[in-house]
């Protein structure tokens, strides 16, 4: 395995430093006391926009978001953990917005979670301002068990649009940690998310760079048909 010096220089060669340096801005972290001053109801449209965009296009979500915001009560945690079922129905049938049942349920599933966190840390962007970097896939994994549709990548991208430093495990960030030793295939269990979090943690005292930039970095790395600098995503 390289020292990552040698990927920013790969990411640098193949996307030039200027691009670079905008798409880092572009997806720059916020600090711990940010993210903990985050309310609580945008941290459940956070996981209810993540969720919603999973498997459609971010496009179309956007466009949409205003919609959803006036359905889902502004995402007021104690009005959409109260959803009832003819509420739900409503929901269901509402053409502003995407009529996924499955997600639907979900925002009143995380809204009950995001209660049971803010009577257990005072709100629930404390606890994620307050987990330490080193121990992200920790962080997704409670995220999996506890809340309702947030594995995955979908979990990734709610930490990334959070503020929090994090990784995504997108194609050409695998094929980076694959060309590196890190894993040899696409990560699906426990053992291998431990190995990535353990090379991260690595790069992130060898650079002082933090999760969200080694992930781009890596990104970038491989070659100029990766997603480019620009149009990163969080």
């Amino acid at each position: 395995m390289r020292r990552f010096s040698q990927v920013i220089a790969l990411a640098a060669k193949h996307h030039g430093a200027e691009a670079i340096a905008q798409g880092l801005e572009d997806v720059r972290s916020r600090s711990a006391k940010e993210i903990a001053a985050l309310e609580d109801d945008r941290v459940l449209a956070f996981m209810a926009h993540r969720i919603f965009c999973a498997g459609f296009s971010r496009t179309q979500i956007d466009k949409k978001w205003p919609a959803f915001e006036d359905a889902f009560w502004r995402f007021v945690p104690a009005r959409c953990a109260a959803m009832s079922e003819p509420e739900f129905d409503r929901l269901l049938a509402n053409k502003s917005i995407v009529r996924n049942g499955a997600k639907i349920s979900a925002v009143r599933e995380n809204a009950r979670w995001i209660l049971e966190l803010a009577r257990e840390h005072g709100s629930a962007a404390r606890l994620f301002s307050e987990w330490p970097d080193d121990r992200n896939v920790e962080l997704l994994d409670l995220m999996k068990r506890q809340g309702s549709r947030l594995g995955g990548e979908t979990g990734m991208r709610l930490l990334r649009a959070l503020g929090k430093p994090a990784f995504v495990l997108t194609k050409d960030v695998i094929a980076a940690l694959v060309r590196e030793g890190v894993i040899d295939s696409p990560p699906t269990s426990k053992a291998q998310m431990k190995a990535i979090q353990t090379v991260m943690n690595q790069w992130s005292s060898e650079t002082g760079l933090d999760l969200t930039a080694l992930s781009r970095y890596l990104a970038w790395s491989i070659g100029p048909g990766a997603a480019a600098p620009g149009v990163a995503k969080r």
